[in-house]
């Protein structure tokens, strides 16, 4: 997880119908977070070749007032992934901005420590994110950057009309801290000119997440208003 501060102009015409922007310490924040799918399942089914495969996403952070309370989440910009028809499935059912293309990651230790890498082929060319994990895992700090970036347990959709939430449920995290950290890519062909400059600076903060087992549930639709 690769984290940028960001203008919030250029996250306001993003924000979903009955949202509002999340702040930090009075900053708005965008990521770049690639993970793997591990063993997945829909509707409890698992298909052939679509259980396990990489991911690379931009996102940025809202939240819903629902009486008193805040539903903290967030918001896709791009969503990458290796699977046509994970790709298809969720641009229709979900209505999120997934893009199938082919990919490929890398997990390996160094000297510094563990050196993750994930990459994707774009017109012909290999684009890549890439950090080494250094020190061990730890418990996430209350109150941290590191805890608004992963205690999400919402997600909101930019791309339609009508107001749609789903939830996201896993256990706090460990982490692990990051260094020699490089995105290799063309930004403005890759997210849109809007994110370059954003993009162009080095990020507030790198770390890895442990994992865990994580459950979606379904697309709950709302009028977009508190």
């Amino acid at each position: 997880m690769a984290n940028y501060v960001v203008d919030p102009a250029v996250l306001k015409p993003l924000v979903p119908s009955g949202t509002e922007l999340d702040f930090f310490d009075n900053k708005t924040y965008l990521s770049i977070v690639g993970f793997r799918f591990i063993k997945t399942r829909v509707l409890g089914f698992t298909f052939p070749f679509h259980k396990d495969f990489e991911e690379v996403n931009l996102r940025f952070y809202v939240r819903r007032k629902i009486k008193n309370s805040w539903r903290r989440g967030v918001v896709f910009v791009s969503e990458l992934v290796p699977k046509w028809a994970i790709a298809f499935t969720a641009r229709t059912f979900y209505g999120e901005p997934y893009r199938a293309l082919p990919m490929k990651h890398h997990i390996g230790v160094t000297e510094s420590g563990v050196r993750i890498e994930y990459s994707w082929k774009r017109n012909h060319q290999w684009e890549s994110v890439r950090a080494t994990g250094v020190g061990p895992l730890g418990a996430i700090a209350v109150g941290s950057e590191e805890e608004f970036i992963t205690e999400h347990y919402w997600g909101y959709n930019a791309q339609s009309r009508e107001g749609c939430e789903f939830q996201v449920e896993h256990p706090r995290w460990n982490i692990q801290q990051c260094t020699d950290y490089e995105l290799d890519a063309d930004v403005s062909k890759l997210y849109g000119n809007a994110f370059v400059e954003s993009l162009s600076y080095p990020p507030s903060s790198i770390f890895l997440a442990e994992g865990s087992p994580i459950a979606v549930r379904g697309k709950l639709p709302f009028s977009g208003k508190s």
